[in-house]
């Protein structure tokens, strides 16, 4: 199973969703989670785990991860070429390197990442950004692209987005 997760900031609460899906090309996802809880943290400029990885954590409590399942989070996993990790890298040491751990980010970081990979979708002259952590990036390169969707985010991540934004 691929568990999609994301989470958007209210003023007085966070709300964290995640799809699960069962293969890269799905349409559909086969269950939503959600939750919503109280921020642990201000934004910090270069930490931005310490305020979503909490979250990811909770909600995470609501699934039964099994081998093979693979973790996917808006934002990055690996940032540059000298070990620093973003949200994605974290979470990926939180559960002890148990499951692969996939970012997609819509912005670029500036410092060079050999593993970080641009994905162009569709139409789109923008890439993605993707990075990750127990799964080999060129081989997700494709898995990504394959999305359904024709534009530049995959359905199935948009759909994760406009749901984080519902209160």
């Amino acid at each position: 199973m691929i568990y999609a997760f994301d989470t958007y900031y209210y003023e007085e609460y966070a709300n964290t969703i995640c799809l699960a899906f069962k293969d890269w090309e799905d349409a559909e996802e086969t269950t939503i989670y959600s939750e919503k809880t109280n921020i642990t943290s201000d934004y910090e400029s270069g930490a931005f785990y310490k305020r979503e990885l909490p979250c990811i954590l909770s909600l995470l409590s609501q699934i039964d991860l099994k081998e093979g399942d693979i973790l996917l989070v808006d934002g990055y996993v690996t940032l540059n070429d000298e070990g620093k990790i973003g949200l994605g890298g974290y979470l990926h040491q939180t559960l002890e390197e148990k499951y692969p751990v996939v970012g997609i980010a819509k912005n670029e970081f500036s410092t060079p990442d050999s593993q970080r990979r641009k994905i162009y979708r569709g139409e789109s002259k923008t890439p993605l950004f993707l990075t990750s952590k127990g799964m080999d990036v060129d081989l997700l390169k494709t898995k990504i692209e394959q999305m359904h969707g024709s534009y530049r985010i995959p359905t199935l991540l948009k759909k994760l987005d406009q749901l984080t934004r519902i209160e």
